[in-house]
């Protein structure tokens, strides 16, 4: 939990996340993003991009969630993946990010069935088994920044591959962000 005074947006977030007793349901994970009128600017100290790919800074946390602003740079993108366990529902707060979403082939192998371009304000949230990938399809020099909630804390999804059957175990890494209070 925060130790630091959160901006007014982010808080009323964060005390629905910190009143959490089980895994956040989409509909309540969905209605409490939409209530929050988070911008770029209650998440400023948590902003920190990555060169190599994009980067995950958490801002808080508790025994039901995670809490953290990603980053993206123009061409970067997470990898195929699903949220094995775990809920995330996650806002747009700046740039324009692609979610795409993929669906199983008979052949055991991923391909994607839909691009939904998102702006800021929009959102989405999913689920255990349901894969998709981020991307910032942007030109250079056109950043993105998003609000993710993972209910429990997401400490490792399934990857997939457009070329193999393949599935594999990824434990994404978090920068704790200075000044978070974690």
């Amino acid at each position: 939990m925060p130790t630091r005074t959160l901006p007014d947006n982010l808080r009323s977030l964060v005390d629905y996340l910190d009143g959490l007793t089980e895994r956040a349901a989409i509909d309540g994970l969905d209605a409490a993003l939409r209530e929050a009128d988070v911008s770029l600017e209650d998440v400023a100290e948590f902003v920190r991009f990555g060169e190599r790919g994009y980067l995950r800074n958490l801002v808080c946390e508790g025994p039901w969630y995670h809490l953290l602003v990603l980053c993206w740079r123009s061409g970067q993108r997470s990898p195929i993946h699903n949220h094995a366990g775990s809920t995330c529902g996650f806002k747009v707060l700046t740039g324009d990010v692609t979610e795409t979403r993929f669906e199983m082939t008979p052949a055991k192998i991923v391909h994607p069935v839909s691009a939904h371009p998102m702006s800021p304000g929009d959102l989405a949230v999913t689920a255990d088994a349901e894969v998709h990938q981020m991307s910032n399809l942007q030109a250079s020099g056109m950043d993105v920044v998003t609000l993710h909630i993972y209910s429990p804390p997401l400490f490792r999804m399934d990857t997939y591959s457009l070329t193999n059957s393949r599935v594999s175990d990824y434990h994404p890494m978090v920068l704790e962000s200075a000044g978070s209070g974690i």
